[in-house]
């Protein structure tokens, strides 16, 4: 059985947007950092190079939704810490019964998030995930996955509001000054934001009519602080859910103990 080195673990999760990094002692996140997916490989190098300067990573796992960043970061991580990455991609089996009408179609995100959301926080739950996409993914109070709901992100919103009308601003999403928007900006930041925490108030209320008033939920995705603070139903706020339910299986799978389902 392989153990888990002394040193420290470092978890990848490759979005559409952004690459988050995780360094791990243990359990405990000891950093994080992002950078752009679309990132060359000779920047990567150069970034991590820098950023990794002062860890000994032992061992380096990944998740990812682009296939082509997976293989340009795993040569980086290979490169500078002298270990092959374990990638968690389809063929790896979260240890969660997955009860989506067709298992393989589920990002492997959304179940490791799910798996996370399993391991730290009381079933039955609702992960409300807010980047490049919104999703919903739910949890049974068996800790069983049961499916989920997709929407487009915040940023994509706002991205097809100034790519499809003609007088409308390019705007950078921040907290808005106020409610009743009193000029575009402001009016375009609070239709947005408030129009999101509400959408998403309405869409808990209902999951839990199906599965359980006393369900945690739990936000988390580059977008969420701006949308949490104005949800009535997001009660826990966990930014590195997807790191954290990385390394728990990465741990699992170095020391062996990963249970089938």
């Amino acid at each position: 059985m392989m153990e888990v080195s002394p040193g420290q673990l470092l978890s990848a999760d490759i979005g559409n947007t952004s690459i988050s990094i995780g360094i791990f002692q243990g359990k405990r996140l000891v950093e994080r950092f992002d950078f752009p997916t679309p990132s060359t490989q000779k920047h990567s190098l150069s970034f991590l190079k820098k950023r990794l300067k002062t860890y000994r990573i032992a061992s380096c796992a990944i998740a990812s939704v682009v296939p082509e960043a997976t293989i340009s970061l795993k040569k980086v991580l290979c490169l500078l810490t002298g270990t092959e990455p374990l990638v968690l991609g389809k063929d790896f089996c979260v240890p969660l019964k997955n009860r989506y009408r067709r298992p393989s179609e589920v990002g492997q995100d959304r179940l490791i998030n799910a798996y996370a959301a399993s391991k730290l926080f009381r079933a039955p739950a609702i992960i409300i995930d807010s980047g490049t996409a919104l999703t919903f993914d739910i949890l049974s109070r068996k800790n069983e996955y049961l499916g989920g709901m997709i929407l487009p992100g915040l940023n994509i919103s706002l991205q097809a509001l100034f790519e499809k009308t003609a007088l409308l601003p390019k705007v950078s999403l921040t907290h808005p000054k106020e409610f009743i928007g009193r000029d575009t900006v402001s009016s375009i930041l609070s239709g947005l934001l408030w129009g999101y925490a509400l959408l998403i108030d309405a869409m808990v209320a209902k999951i839990k009519k199906a599965i359980g008033r006393d369900a945690t939920v739990i936000g988390t995705g580059g977008c969420i602080g701006l949308i949490a603070c104005k949800c009535r139903q997001i009660r826990r706020v966990e930014p590195a859910l997807t790191l954290n339910g990385l390394n728990i299986l990465h741990r699992m799978c170095l020391t062996g103990l990963r249970n089938k389902v």
